[in-house]
């Protein structure tokens, strides 16, 4: 027998979600055929099987957290030489029921994710065992566990039945776990601090205009405004270098790379943010390529672990849901996060005191206060607004 284990993938290697067994139990699985599909680091991943067996149990269910080494099923791997050495779908064999019944018996017939949550709600085994499991072999799971203490207890009161009644409780998904315990684990830890420009974005819009249809026949992809805050971006941040480092205990890690991520609205599922590399050493062309890419395969959920991580600062375009001003959540262990609101006419009195109608936007700083002091970060803004107010095509 071959037990099959979680290994450490992803950013954080602290484990992750599982999504949906892509075998069955009884079913043969090739050596470096996929076998199950987890979330990890906001990226669902199927993990394939390194050995050639048959799948004999599945020991987790469909949203069940997993750790790194976890045992997530047992494949048979003997090669039989007849048909009655061939492995059974169960190990009970004929006396599946009675097998069942007695392995149900003890708490190693859980998974840890539904002996977690049991514990937390102080539900014992014997009450385990009288839910009825949707799950592999009649396993118990997350989900069914979730059902039952939502659904009404026998001891539950009638004022607690009235409130139970006007709720609607949803389950988070394996993608909005993992942004839960991101951004819980950077607003606990990181003092942040917020820093708002107003950048005059009038000519930028008009260059757009004028150079889109030639832009897109020529290279591909469409030009946008995003491409252009991530050029300004780079070319800040090297004047800049402590808003593209980190913190590590008592030192600040200032990277050579300046890797920039793009939150992607994944609608109701949330955010993920892929990270386009080495900006500093890119022009407008290839960061447009790349950006219409990792976005496009991050709706498709095609991107690859190594496509999220190590960024070095964020950019978020809220302004696309019509928000004027928001202050984000640094993403962990980044030190700064860009916020791009949306793009209004509004009249500006110039420097002459005459009145002009102008596109305006409100661009956002969010730091850690740790690493750099609010006159750093605000010349840092103050040098990327002038950069969107003077920018080329060069």
């Amino acid at each position: 027998m071959f037990e099959f284990r979680f290994p450490k993938i992803g950013e954080s290697g602290a484990g992750g979600s599982v999504v949906r067994w892509l075998k069955q139990v009884g079913d043969s699985v090739q050596k470096d055929e996929p076998l199950i599909e987890v979330s990890t680091d906001k990226i669902a991943t199927e993990l394939a099987s390194p050995q050639s067996g048959r799948l004999v149990k599945c020991l987790v269910d469909e949203g069940d957290e997993v750790a790194p080494d976890d045992v997530l099923a047992i494949l048979d791997i003997a090669k039989p030489n007849s048909e009655e050495e061939k492995p059974l779908l169960s190990s009970c064999g004929g006396e599946a029921a009675s097998c069942f019944q007695e392995n149900k018996k003890t708490s190693g017939w859980f998974s840890p994710a539904v002996l977690s949550l049991a514990n937390r709600e102080g539900i014992g085994i014997q009450e385990l065992q009288s839910i009825q499991g949707s799950g592999n072999d009649g396993r118990v799971t997350r989900k069914d566990l979730e059902t039952y203490i939502s659904s009404a207890r026998a001891s539950t009161t009638s004022e607690e039945l009235s409130v139970n009644a006007n709720e609607n409780r949803i389950p988070m998904s394996p993608l909005r776990r993992a942004l839960a315990s991101s951004l819980s684990k950077s607003s606990d830890e990181v003092p942040h601090a917020s820093l708002v420009v107003d950048v005059d974005v009038t000519d930028l819009m008009n260059l757009i205009a004028e150079e889109r249809e030639r832009f897109f026949a020529t290279h591909g992809v469409k030009l946008t405004i995003t491409s252009f805050i991530i050029q300004c971006l780079a070319r800040a941040l090297e004047q800049f270098p402590l808003l593209n480092g980190s913190l590590d205990g008592d030192t600040i890690v200032v990277k050579k790379s300046i890797n920039v991520g793009v939150a992607v609205n994944l609608n109701k599922e949330g955010v993920v943010v892929p990270v386009i590399r080495n900006c500093q050493d890119r022009g407008l062309v290839s960061i447009a390529k790349s950006l219409a890419d990792l976005s496009a395969r991050a709706r498709a959920n095609k991107l690859d672990h190594s496509e999220v991580r190590d960024g070095s600062v964020t950019v978020t375009n809220f302004g696309m849901t019509g928000a004027l001003i928001g202050m984000p959540i640094i993403r962990y262990p980044e030190v700064a996060i860009i916020g791009i609101g949306t793009i209004q006419k509004r009249i500006v009195v110039r420097d002459d005191d005459s009145l002009a109608i102008r596109k305006m936007v409100y661009v956002t700083l969010t730091f850690d206060h740790r690493v750099l002091d609010g006159i750093y970060g605000s010349e840092f803004l103050t040098s990327l607004k002038n950069r969107l107010e003077s920018v080329t095509m060069g």
